[in-house]
C-alpha cells in the first residue's frame, strides 16, 4: 500500500510532499515525490487520559465512533468499572478491545474503592496491583486520586506506587488544586502527570515542578480555555484528554476538535499536533506509530492543518475509517453486572429536622469542584425539602450493592421546576445518583434504575424515560449511534424539566465524587473533600 499527501513531519517540524509505503502494518519507506494531492498526513490522535465507560459504550463501540475522528490510540483508566466488578471489570475492558483495531492501553485502578468513605463493588489492594503490573497489557498505574495519601505516606498507597515503579510503568496524577510544599511531596513519590489543573497558575506550578499537564476538555469539565495559553511554551510537557465523554459529544469529535481550537488561537501547528500526537506516545511507551520508518502503519489523512477533517484513519495498515464512516463492526460480548438492591419507598428519601439553615453543594457548570453554600431550610411536617423558588434540590445517593439507607443532601444550580433524573454513573463506586423537585419524584426514578439494573433516567408527572445500562450498570450493550441518540433524548428531557446545565447528567454523575473538592454526597453521607471528612447536613 502506497499513500501520497502533505507528509507532517512534527519532529522535525517539516511539511513536504511524499509517499509513504506500508507492507504488513508497518511503514517500509517514507519519501519525497511530487504529487498534485493537497491532503496532508499526519500521526494518529491519542487520548491522553480517558476513562471509556464514561462514554456508556463498551470499548469496541466507542473505537467504532473514535476513528471517525482521526483517533488511534487511547491511554485508558478502568477505574469505574472496577470499582463496580474488580479486576474480572478490567479483563473485560481489555479482551474487548482487544476485538477492535483501534489501540487501547489500559491501566491498572490505583483506587478501588476510591475511598473509604464510599460502598463500591469491589476492593482492589496493592497486592492485586502487583499481579497486574505484571501483566504486559496493564500498561502503566492509573491517576492517583488519594493524594492525601501519598502526602501522608499511607503505606498501601505507597506500596502501589512501589510496584509500578518496580515494572517500570509510569503513575499517573490526579491532584486538582494541589500546591506548594504538598505538591512538590506529591510528584517526588514519582507522579508526574496531572489531568485535574483548573487554573493557569496552578498549571503553570506543576510544569515547572517537572510535571506534565494533560488539557482536559470532557463532557462535564471543561479545562482547555483555562490551560491552552501554556501550550507555546511548554508544548513538550502537555497532552489533550477527554477524561469522562458522553456518547453524543463522542459523535461529534474527539481530539480532533482540541486542535482545530488550538490552531484557531495561532498556535503553532507543530507543537498542537506534539500534544495530540507525539507525547502520550513517548509518555506512556506506547506501541503507536509516530510516522517515521519501521514504526506501526499508525497515521491519518486530513483535509488541511485548521479544521483536520478526518478523511482517512489508518492502523497497522488497515484503512478504518473514511470520510466520517466507521469500517469497525460490532463484536459479541458477555454482559457483566453488579447490582443488589431492592426498591425503596417514598419515606426512605425523607430528611426530618427542625434546622433553620443547612449545607449545600453548589454545582458549577463545567467543572468537576463544588462550593460549600449555606441555604434557608424549607421544611414541610418536619421533612426537609426541596425549594424549587430558590433552586435548592433534594439529592440522594443510594447504595446499589446492598440495602442501606439512602443519602440525602442538598443542591444548587440544577434548575429542575418538575420531576427528578437519575443515573448509576455515580463516580466512583457508581451507586444510584438522584436529584428532584419532591421525594415521590426521587424515589420513582431510583426505582426505575433498580428495576433495569443501572441505567440513566428522566421522570415526571408526564414523562418517564430511562436508557438502560445492563453492562456493569454503567455501559449500554447497544451500538454508539443508538446510545447517543437515547442519551440526547434524556438530555433534552433534563433540561424541559428546567436544568440549566451544558450537561446534566455528566454533571450529576460527579455529585458523588468525593476526591473533588469541596462538599459531596456518598451513600454513606455529606462529605467535605477539604478536610477528607463527613460533615453534617444541618448547620447548628
Amino acid at each position: 500500500m502506497t499513500i501520497q499527501g502533505n507528509i507532517v513531519d512534527i519532529i522535525n517540524r517539516r511539511i513536504y510532499k511524499g509517499e509513504i509505503e506500508c507492507k504488513n502494518g508497518k511503514i517500509v519507506t517514507i519519501k519525497e515525490a511530487n504529487h498534485s494531492i493537497e491532503n496532508y498526513i499526519i500521526p494518529g490522535f491519542v487520548d491522553a487520559h480517558i476513562h471509556i465507560e464514561s462514554s456508556m459504550l463498551v470499548p469496541s463501540e466507542f473505537a467504532k465512533i473514535a476513528v471517525i475522528h482521526g483517533t488511534v490510540a487511547t491511554v485508558s483508566d478502568p477505574h469505574e468499572i472496577a470499582n463496580v466488578l474488580g479486576i474480572e471489570g478490567v479483563n473485560f475492558m481489555i479482551e474487548n478491545g482487544k476485538k477492535v483495531p483501534l489501540k487501547f492501553n489500559f491501566g491498572a485502578p490505583s483506587c478501588v474503592p476510591a475511598t473509604s468513605f464510599e460502598s463500591a463493588g469491589a476492593i482492589i489492594d496493592s497486592d492485586d496491583i502487583k499481579k497486574m503490573m505484571e501483566n504486559p497489557d496493564i500498561k502503566y498505574l492509573a491517576e492517583m486520586m488519594n493524594y492525601p495519601g501519598v502526602i501522608y505516606d499511607d503505606t498501601e498507597v505507597l506500596k502501589k506506587i512501589g510496584w509500578a515503579k518496580h515494572y517500570n510503568k509510569p503513575v499517573d496524577g490526579h491532584a486538582p488544586g494541589l500546591r506548594g510544599d504538598d505538591l512538590t511531596k506529591y510528584i517526588s513519590a514519582g507522579i508526574y502527570t496531572d489531568h485535574e489543573c483548573f487554573t493557569y497558575e496552578e498549571a503553570l506550578e506543576k510544569l515547572q515542578k517537572g510535571m506534565k499537564i494533560i488539557i482536559r476538555e470532557g463532557s462535564a469539565a471543561k479545562n482547555f480555555d483555562a490551560l491552552i495559553d501554556l501550550l507555546p511554551d511548554h508544548f513538550e510537557n502537555m497532552m489533550f484528554c477527554s477524561d469522562d465523554k458522553h456518547p453524543d459529544d463522542l459523535l461529534v469529535g474527539h481530539i480532533n476538535h482540541l486542535c482545530k481550537r488550538a490552531v484557531a488561537k495561532n498556535i503553532d501547528v507543530f507543537k498542537v499536533l506534539q500534544a495530540a500526537c507525539i507525547n502520550p506516545v513517548k509518555h506512556y511507551n506506547l506501541e503507536v506509530g509516530l510516522l517515521t520508518e519501521g514504526d506501526d502503519a499508525d497515521f491519518i489523512v486530513v483535509n488541511d492543518l485548521k479544521e483536520f477533517n478526518v478523511l482517512q484513519n489508518y492502523i497497522n495498515g488497515e484503512l478504518v475509517a473514511e470520510n466520517g464512516k466507521s469500517f469497525i463492526k460490532s463484536v459479541e460480548f458477555e454482559v457483566l453486572n453488579n447490582f443488589n438492591t431492592d426498591k425503596k419507598i417514598i419515606s426512605d428519601f425523607e430528611f426530618h429536622s427542625s434546622s433553620d439553615k443547612i449545607r449545600a453543594i453548589e454545582a458549577l457548570d463545567g467543572e468537576l469542584i463544588t462550593n460549600e453554600i449555606e441555604v434557608n431550610s424549607l421544611i414541610k411536617e418536619g421533612n426537609l425539602v426541596s425549594n424549587i423558588n430558590n433552586d435548592v434540590l433534594k439529592m440522594t445517593v443510594v447504595n446499589r450493592y446492598q440495602n442501606s439507607e439512602p443519602a440525602i443532601a442538598f443542591i444548587k444550580n440544577f434548575g429542575l421546576k418538575e420531576g427528578a433524573i437519575a443515573s448509576s454513573v455515580g463516580h466512583d463506586s457508581h451507586n444510584i445518583i438522584a436529584v428532584g423537585v419532591s421525594d415521590e419524584a426521587i424515589c420513582k426514578a431510583v426505582n426505575l434504575l433498580i428495576e433495569n439494573k443501572g441505567g440513566i433516567c428522566a421522570v415526571s408527572n408526564t414523562v418517564e424515560k430511562v436508557v438502560p445500562l445492563p453492562v456493569a450498570g454503567i455501559m449500554s450493550d447497544k451500538p454508539a449511534n443508538e446510545i447517543g441518540k437515547a442519551y440526547a433524548e434524556l438530555d433534552t428531557i433534563a433540561k424541559q424539566l428546567g436544568s440549566k446545565l451544558r450537561a446534566p447528567y455528566m454533571t450529576l454523575s460527579f455529585m458523588a465524587l468525593l476526591v473533588i473538592p469541596s462538599l459531596k454526597l456518598s451513600d454513606k453521607g455529606l462529605f467535605d473533600g477539604n478536610t477528607f471528612k463527613f460533615t453534617s447536613l444541618e448547620v447548628k
